[in-house]
């Protein structure tokens, strides 16, 4: 994990329990954008799944043992729903309250949450883990990812553009399975080719909700 930037777990949830979160997310996917639905952690079968014992242990073995969920977000990508994704790092932080700090930039305000684009020793406190409600496979836009680029910190949109891509490996996931990535790996995703849909539920965990006196991240 911490020398390619992600990891493939497989087999995490089963069959019945991924069909169980599509069933409790039918309501607010009616009111997704685009590419799905944001702030989720409200959601009580989310809630939990944030705090099942499988996923909080991939999530520690990242974050030195501890793990705090702060925000999840569904991404639904079909035939229908379909976008493209350039290549990119998730660098913008849910925050509790605005604070002065010149290496935290871009305030804005989503749905009611506060966020900014953080700094790399933020971000390197993070860990997102991506559960596949459905398989992801060539067809459906499965994401690809630059193994090892997290290690560069945070890149200007010149730099990602120049970054060797020759590598990149493409993330075929099973259906119930998890892959476990930091956020300032580079990453990106094809629109899908068949009408199949790549539902992924996206939680991001930090060793502390407290990152630094008066950073707080926000619960979202």
């Amino acid at each position: 994990m911490e020398k390619a930037g992600y990891c493939l777990y497989d087999s995490v949830l089963s069959d019945s329990e991924c069909d169980g979160l599509l069933t409790a997310l039918a309501e607010c996917r009616k009111q997704r954008s685009r590419a799905g639905v944001r702030h989720l952690m409200s959601i009580l079968e989310v809630a939990a799944l944030a705090s099942d014992t499988r996923l909080l242990q991939i999530a520690r073995q990242s974050l030195d043992g501890n793990a705090v969920a702060y925000r999840a977000t569904l991404f639904e990508k079909s035939g229908r729903a379909n976008w493209l994704i350039y290549w990119h790092q998730d660098t913008a932080l849910p925050l509790q309250s605005r604070f002065m700090a010149d290496d935290w930039q871009g305030w804005s305000t989503k749905q009611g949450i506060l966020y900014a684009h953080a700094p790399a020793w933020a971000l390197s406190r993070i860990v997102a883990l991506r559960i596949h409600l459905d398989a992801s496979t060539n067809d459906n836009g499965a994401l690809r990812v630059v193994p090892g680029s997290h290690r560069f910190g945070v890149l200007s949109d010149e730099e990602i553009s120049r970054f060797d891509k020759q590598q990149a490996a493409e993330c075929f996931v099973a259906r119930g399975g998890v892959l476990a990535m930091r956020p300032l790996l580079l990453h990106a995703s094809s629109k899908a080719r068949l009408d199949i849909p790549r539902r992924v539920l996206h939680i991001e965990y930090a060793d502390a909700l407290e990152l630094k006196p008066s950073i707080c991240l926000a619960v979202a």
